[in-house]
């Protein structure tokens, strides 16, 4: 972020510059019109009587060719000195970022499973790309790759853009018939999405004047299954009846025509629809780069530290980094537990074992505390069956 700051400086001087330039450059400009506009009246009149050049008018026009020659120059030299900050500009980018991010990483990392990598890095921008809504993009993508994608793996996609399409242009109608049909499993979810579906829908009628007041009692009938949960927002919605002839935008209850409802009906229809699908909110690509950007820095200053010690041999392992990278709560989906014995972090294949007595390690160190088909734990003396161990998920 220090180095983003740094060239954000340089580019509001140059903005600050453009628009001081621009604003002098006006007006000296306006003021020179002027001046010749007048010296060319007083010719014209010279003209018109048929009197000689006088020598005073003479003099004022030498002075307004100096002046005009001054002013272009003026103009010249601040031009091409904003050259030179737009300049800085691209200075500063060299100086503060590494054109060469390829070079942080070492080539042998992916010399394994290239085709297979290849496919999943595919897989993860198409499956970005319906996310978006972009179908078009996505299916020529797959076309251009050869890459099949089932419609099972579309379907969820295609309807989540479809409705959210719907409700963008304000229409509840799709999203209200998909929260119905899934309202058991939004209910375990605990989910308040059909509620404000519903009371977006009652705030619409309200909206609409007086003439709309019976059929919006009517459709309060909708929020009697919400009643528990939704108790205080109901009062409010029914409160706001007593308003309606004299005009909501003008009572106590204007918050409730908020255009920010729109905004947050798709924020919560888009989460608790990608809980339901199994889907994440933020496509695995857009979450990948976003952390590739925050470890990116560490990277840079490590692979100058390991060409400068020229130790390079330093970072062997494909499946891991040379450092520990902090990238924060928001990117912590899944737990890390590190073998108190072998001092290694536990993955897939060397998954956590928690023992009979309580304590956790790692599959690894279970295998080799093994001593005659018994394993004793390393750090009380209760002895046990390897096979009692159970692999666990933290």
């Amino acid at each position: 972020m220090e180095q983003c700051a740094c060239v954000e400086r340089e580019l509001d001087k140059v903005l600050h510059k453009f628009l001081t330039y621009g604003q002098h450059c006006e007006q000296s400009l306006e003021e020179l019109l002027h001046y010749v506009g007048q010296l060319r009246a007083e010719l014209a009149s010279a003209a018109l009587q048929g009197t000689p050049l006088s020598a005073t008018l003479s003099l004022v026009m030498s002075q307004c060719c100096r002046k005009i020659k001054d002013t272009v120059q003026k103009l010249a030299s601040d031009h091409k000195d904003i050259h030179s900050s737009v300049s800085r500009v691209g200075k500063a980018i060299d100086r503060n970022f590494d054109s060469e991010i390829c070079g942080v990483v070492s080539d042998a990392v992916w010399d394994s499973r290239e085709k297979q990598q290849q496919q999943i890095l595919q897989m993860a921008i198409v499956e970005h790309l319906y996310q978006q809504g972009m179908l078009s993009v996505a299916e020529e993508l797959c076309q251009e790759s050869t890459l099949n994608v089932d419609l099972d793996f579309k379907q969820p996609f295609l309807e989540l853009n479809r409705i959210l399409e719907a409700l963008h242009e304000q229409d509840l109608g799709p999203a209200l018939e998909w929260a119905i049909s899934h309202r058991q499993r939004l209910l375990e979810l605990n989910s308040s999405l059909e509620f404000k579906l519903h009371r977006l829908h009652f705030i619409r009628l309200l909206a609409s004047g007086p003439e709309k007041q019976l059929e919006a009692l009517s459709y309060a009938r909708h929020f009697q299954p919400f009643a528990r949960l939704h108790q205080r927002e109901i009062q409010v919605m029914m409160g706001s009846l007593v308003y309606l002839r004299l005009g909501l935008e003008k009572s106590p209850y204007c918050h409730l025509l908020d255009n920010s409802h729109w905004a947050e009906i798709c924020e919560t229809f888009t989460r608790d629809a990608c809980s339901l699908l199994g889907l994440s909110v933020e496509s695995p690509l857009s979450v990948s780069f976003a952390s590739g950007c925050v470890a990116l820095p560490v990277l840079t200053n490590i692979k100058a530290v390991i060409e400068q010690r020229q130790c390079t041999g330093v970072w062997s392992h494909k499946d891991e980094l040379p450092i520990e990278i902090e990238l924060g709560m928001k990117y912590w989906y899944h737990s890390v537990f590190a073998c108190p014995i072998l001092r290694q972090q536990t993955s897939d294949s060397n998954p956590p074992i928690k023992l009979i007595c309580g304590h956790v390690i790692s599959r690894d160190a279970l295998n080799k505390l093994i001593n005659g088909g018994k394993l004793k734990c390393p750090y009380c003396p209760m002895e046990q069956n390897p096979a009692d161990g159970k692999r666990i998920i933290f």
